[in-house]
């Protein structure tokens, strides 16, 4: 029986491969949904840091803007090639790397990098309200002050997501194209505003920064950017016809992503020559809203719910698949709701009980960006060699699996994650103020770690030792075959 869906009716299917006959996806269709999902006015202060904080000419901002995100988000369209090769899910795919057990590792930590980043949306998007309301009534309203009016606006944000998550892929490719229009014209409208506030004369006549905080900047765009979406390529691409090149789905995800992303972090920076209140604030949103004219509070904060709420629907629906992939045995749409229920507890917790959110969270996914980056690595180089996955061994987590390997482990792949993780930790530096340093890597104040290319060093590694141990297991899939069929 198909489990194939349509706009509005609940995807049934898991993280199952695909049949090839529903694969009938084209890379435009990827184009709207990378757009739509980085089409959040937050990409403003990300720009803005890069000015105010490491000192960017506002044409060295672009080009890392476009290196940074543009480029991490090629990575993401490299990923999805596995997805139109394999039919299933980045993690499920990934069992063929690390083995169905030896995979458990990176499928925890590509869900923590998730759900950090959905608490991150909905929580921001419950402030957006309280925004609204405190200029409905002409009054600041804080959270903590209004708690039930907190869990009202959080549970909207979750439910709106629930309804796009939970329907499926179908429905998230036909939302994400048409809600691209809607919210792409407010937030020109609002950018346009907000260029009326950049002061051109320290434009022009702002100096260059040295090379290293261009690279510094590459990697702070790259880890807050398509690092953090790697691990959902191939959700979406699963669906693509066969007869999809490689090319198109790196451009669809590259532009897809990086045409928003680079408007986006180019304006922030604009705003921010001289002036380091954006990139400072504790609240972007407040603070981008102070720079508009006043009737314009509505509709920006609604531009910024919707942005937030794009973003929110495919990182819930990639989640959902995720949390499969660890072996819950339920329907794709109760899984959704799990990881649901779970960002609605976190956003609670951040919003009425938590003494400051941003900073610590901010860090907390940052780490993660670490052992994604080595994941990264070691998939690219798998899929390098492997053009082909075998969909009854990706469902099969027991010892006749083909991904079965030793113990349930491919060795040489977590090996060289596990090697990687602690080099890449090594030159990093975890800071959740300012002032206050929680971790300082051995090799921190290495040339690499003062740079910021620790991901970098992470990312080389994990690929490099991945390659050099052996690499793709392909022959060892073919032998394993060939055996079961002389079996039987």
């Amino acid at each position: 029986m198909s489990t194939s869906n349509h706009a509005g009716q609940l995807e049934t299917r898991g993280i199952e491969p695909v049949p090839e006959q529903e694969c009938n996806g084209h890379p435009l269709q990827l184009f709207w949904v990378w757009f739509a999902a980085n089409i959040s006015i937050l990409g403003l202060p990300l720009g803005a840091t890069l000015v105010a904080f490491q000192g960017l000419s506002i044409g060295q901002a672009f080009i890392v803007a476009v290196l940074g995100a543009g480029g991490s988000f090629a990575v993401v369209g490299l990923l999805s090639i596995a997805g139109r090769r394999g039919r299933a899910p980045s993690l499920t795919l990934s069992r063929a790397i690390f083995g169905v057990r030896g995979n458990i590792g990176p499928t925890l930590v590509s869900l923590g990098s998730r759900l950090g980043w959905e608490t991150v949306n909905t929580t921001t998007a419950a402030f957006v309200l309280l925004s609204l309301v405190s200029i409905i009534q002409g009054s600041p309203m804080e959270a903590k002050s209004a708690p039930l009016l907190t869990l009202l606006f959080i549970a909207v944000f979750v439910l709106l997501t629930l309804c796009v998550s939970g329907l499926g892929h179908a429905t998230l490719l036909v939302i994400q194209k048409w809600a691209t229009w809607v919210f792409g014209a407010l937030n020109l409208i609002v950018g346009g505003f907000l260029a009326l506030h950049i002061d051109w004369t320290a434009v022009w006549a702002a100096s260059p920064a040295p090379l290293s905080a261009v690279l510094i900047g590459v990697g702070t765009m790259a880890a807050g950017t398509g690092i953090g979406w790697a691990n959902a390529g191939a959700d979406m691409s699963r669906y693509q016809h066969k007869s999809v090149k490689a090319g198109a789905l790196v451009a669809s995800a590259a532009f897809g992503a990086g045409i928003p992303l680079v408007l986006l972090i180019t304006l922030g920076g604009l705003i921010s020559v001289g002036n380091d209140h954006l990139a400072s604030a504790a609240d972007p949103i407040v603070a981008i809203r102070e720079l508009l004219p006043a009737w314009m509070a509505v509709p920006y904060l609604i531009t910024a719910f919707g942005g937030l709420l794009l973003s929110n629907n495919l990182s819930v629906y990639s989640a959902g698949l995720t949390t499969l992939t660890l072996g819950l045995k339920v329907k794709r749409v109760h899984a959704v709701v799990v990881d649901v229920i779970a960002i609605f507890a976190g956003s609670i917790y951040f919003m009425l009980f938590a003494d400051s959110f941003y900073g610590p969270f901010i860090t907390f996914i940052s780490l993660l960006a670490v052992p994604i980056t080595a994941w990264v690595g070691i998939f690219l180089v798998d899929l390098l060699h492997r053009h082909r996955y075998v969909p009854a061994d990706l469902m099969n987590v027991g010892p006749s699996s083909a991904y079965w390997y030793q113990g349930g482990v491919e060795w040489r792949a977590l090996g060289a994650w596990a090697v990687a993780i602690v080099l890449g930790f090594s030159f990093t530096t975890v800071k959740t103020t300012a002032t206050n340093v929680l971790f300082h890597g051995w090799l921190a104040d290495s040339w690499f770690g003062q740079n910021g290319l620790g991901w970098i060093v992470t990312f080389v590694i994990a690929g490099g030792l991945y390659g050099l141990l052996g690499g793709c297991r392909d022959r060892h899939v073919a032998t394993h075959l060939q055996e079961r069929v002389h079996a039987r």
